[in-house]
């Protein structure tokens, strides 16, 4: 019988022209019997864009008809960019009138309409989509005279949703609903739907929680059979088992979290050696207890990532695996995989090993602990900790030749402040602050990078499949934008032998100085989205040749694949039937992955960004001391110290006709010759606070801000009114996410 890679490869060839359902038949001398089968097979690759049936009925491969498939990212302003499947491959853009019904993260297939030439992206129309990942939408409900109509929160959901009035629910005006698509849109109509769920009026508590929830469709609830499985999974450590493994527990080790992290994989611990330092990096055998292709495996790969949802959390594994058995608690034996190496002066790996572990942590610390100790030198916790203060020193000498060497080989250093939502127990924000990095942090990222590194390195050697974190050069389309905004400060990026090095260069000039944010982000947007693929193309943004996720399997699953694929090293179980296997999943586990990783990137930004909506609302027509953040066409955006940033809308500046210099990022007042430019100081009165949409508007005063504004600029943090409760956010470390 015929197989998916046998017909691919037959297509492949150069000899090969589109053939019709009898010649591929006759080519294969497929018999009565299996031509079901081979039907079957068809039908299968058709649906998953790997073939592609043609007008006359013939069958071929997309890429040999000027085809491209991948993930249809849409703008608001109703155009889309094409996110090619294929590594390398440089994104499409998809005007409107070319998407053809196409939906925010649709898979579809592009035909290409212009190549790619002079830096222009090249052009292309959707001609089907391949899967239609948006099943249901959230949005306003809108009762016409004529059309009732559901208008999605995502305004990259460019398409109303028509629906019929429900017969079964009380939906008035306005509320929040959940849509189900029952038709979807194509070049001449609108998506159809019925509603399914009624979420209620905007304002009420913990309903902002549940639209970002049902907006992009995450999985909240475990079934009682993963339940049931995780429960009978997480058993204590046995002696049999430990007998099998690396002894490590008298090995003095800490974890170092946010004080509210109930997820502990990773521990780590250190000593001199002659020639610099043993680190060792112990992760969480979760392979262990999630067996490949059990419904706890299942769970969790469909999920992909726990999503962090400020004060809530959405975890990638049941809690009796995930803050229990998993989880590597301070005084108990917890089962591992640890990367011991040896680090020298330089910041090189000289030797390493990898092993599975039975480890008990000494110390669960704190963020807060450690930099009062590395910073304060605090007499109270060096007392209390005096046994592992030296540890946390030489961690600090490590942590800094670690960074120093990454900087020298042209790491990416953005440097963006980290907003902390504070809420009550109602979920409603009372304080917005911002996140500090101290050498706590930091040094945890600094030796999970480290650790990363040297085990794709060694996977990569033994030529094992795996699925590699990749981020890829910027193309030249992205490069020519960003360097009409760098050549207003006098840089220049070269698409010749792009270097991480050359980026480095422009954000350590920037350091310090009022286009620093923006430039920042220009650059960062510039880049590619860092994804998951089975292939080695490397971290531009980290300067790594060979980059995975190993450190983090309770919270991400392609950290437990690369922790599986490890094991069976390990064991010495990798036999031929069991590496084509898991080669043969990569490709899938890669794209998943990096599909939910971006949704739930998205929800929890989405949230976030209504919480300071919520948080500004109680400051209406209240004064401020700003600054400018950015400057376009439409208006001006300003920052609070706090992060908080909102729009200065040019049709409310009243005082001169202004005019935006796109080489220059400034407007410029007609008569007065009064300019605004990224960094100026100004006073701002807060004037509009939309929640649903998460924006915030200010206006510009002419006169010095009031003293209550210019006082809450000096405490650097807004003070909810009325709120004298204080809770800490959760632990949002990214522990090497690049």
């Amino acid at each position: 019988m015929v197989n998916k890679e046998t017909l691919l490869e037959y297509m492949r060839q150069d000899s090969y022209r589109p053939l019709s359902y009898r010649e591929l038949l006759s080519v294969f001398e497929i018999d009565n019997d299996e031509e079901i089968k081979f039907s079957k097979l068809l039908g299968r690759l058709e649906k998953a864009g790997e073939i592609l049936k043609t007008r006359k009925n013939r069958y071929g491969l997309p890429e040999m008809m000027k085809l491209v498939k991948g993930v249809i990212r849409l703008s608001q302003r109703g155009y889309g960019i094409l996110v090619p499947d294929e590594p390398g491959r440089p994104e499409v853009f998809v005007y409107g009138k070319n998407l053809n019904g196409a939906m925010h993260n649709d898979r579809v297939m592009v035909r290409l309409i212009h190549s790619h030439h002079g830096g222009e992206r090249p052009e292309g129309e959707v001609i089907r989509a391949i899967e239609r990942v948006n099943k249901t939408l959230v949005g306003v409900y809108e009762k016409g005279k004529h059309v009732i109509q559901v208008i999605p929160d995502d305004p990259r959901q460019i398409y109303p949703v028509y629906v019929n009035r429900s017969r079964k629910l009380k939906v008035n005006n306005g509320d929040r609903v959940v849509v189900a698509i029952t038709s979807w849109p194509d070049k001449n109509k609108f998506p159809e739907g019925r509603i399914i769920e009624v979420l209620g009026n905007a304002g009420e508590p913990g309903l902002d929680v549940e639209v970002v929830i049902r907006k992009h469709n995450l999985r909240v609830d475990f079934a009682p059979a993963v339940i049931k499985e995780a429960q009978a999974a997480a058993r204590p450590v046995s002696a049999e088992e430990s007998k099998k493994r690396r002894d490590l527990r008298d090995v003095k080790m800490v974890t170092i979290d946010g004080e509210d992290a109930k997820d502990l994989d990773d521990a780590v611990s250190i000593c001199r050696i002659v020639n610099g330092f043993r680190l060792g990096v112990h992760i969480a055998d979760v392979s262990h207890y999630v067996r490949e292709d059990s419904k706890l495996d299942r769970e969790a790969c469909a999920r992909g990532t726990s999503v962090y949802l400020v004060d809530k959390v959405l975890p990638m594994l049941p809690r009796e695996l995930s803050n229990d058995i998993c989880s590597l608690n301070s005084g108990v034996d917890r089962l591992a995989v640890s990367c011991i190496m040896d680090i020298n002066f330089n910041g090189e790996v000289a030797n390493y090993e990898l092993c599975k572990s039975v480890i008990r942590v000494q110390e669960r610390m704190t963020y807060t602990a450690v930099n009062r100790i590395l910073l304060e030198d605090d007499p109270e916790l060096k007392a209390r900790y005096r046994d592992l203060v030296e540890d946390f020193h030489l961690m600090k000498d490590l942590s800094d030749i670690i960074r120093a060497a990454r900087l020298k080989r042209g790491v990416l250093d953005f440097d963006f402040p980290e907003t902390k939502i504070i809420t009550d127990e109602k979920g409603v924000p009372i304080d917005v602050k911002v996140r500090e990095q101290g050498p706590g942090e930091m040094l945890i990222e600094d030796f999970m990078i480290k650790a990363n590194e040297t085990v794709a390195e060694h996977l990569y050697r033994l030529q094992m499949p795996l699925l590699y974190r990749v981020h890829e050069k910027p193309d030249e389309d992205a490069l020519m934008k960003l360097n009409r905004v760098l050549g207003v400060f006098g840089h220049k990026v070269a698409g010749e032998k792009l270097e991480p090095m050359t980026f480095q260069h422009i954000l350590a000039d920037i350091k310090g100085r009022p286009e620093e944010q923006m430039v920042s982000l220009m650059v960062l947007r510039s880049m590619k989205h860092a994804r998951y693929l089975p292939q080695a193309l490397g971290h531009f943004g980290l300067a790594s040749r060979f980059y995975c996720h190993f450190t983090s399997p309770i919270r991400r699953y392609p950290d437990l694949i690369v922790h599986r694929v490890l094991s069976h090293v390990l064991d010495g179980s990798m036999n031929e039937r069991r590496r084509a296997a898991l080669d043969g999943k990569m490709s899938f586990y890669g794209e998943h992955s990096t599909f939910q990783e971006i949704k739930a990137e998205e929800a929890e930004r989405d949230l976030v960004n209504i919480k300071k909506a919520q948080f500004m609302q109680q400051f209406l027509g209240e004064e401020f001391t700003a600054r400018v953040s950015s400057v376009n066409s439409f208006g001006i955006f300003v920052a609070l110290d706090n992060s908080i940033e909102g729009l200065v809308h040019i049709s409310s500046i009243t005082d001169d006709y202004y005019e935006f210099n796109d080489r220059s990022y400034t407007l410029r007042g007609i008569h007065t010759g009064k300019t605004f430019a990224i960094g100026d100081e100004v006073k701002v009165k807060l004037v509009r606070v939309e929640v649903n949409e998460a924006k915030i508007d200010f206006e510009l005063l002419d006169e010095p801000a009031e003293a209550g504004g210019a006082a809450v600029k000096k405490k650097t943090a807004l003070k909810s009114k009325g709120n004298k409760g204080n809770r800490r956010n959760k632990d949002s470390r990214t522990k090497a996410g690049v």
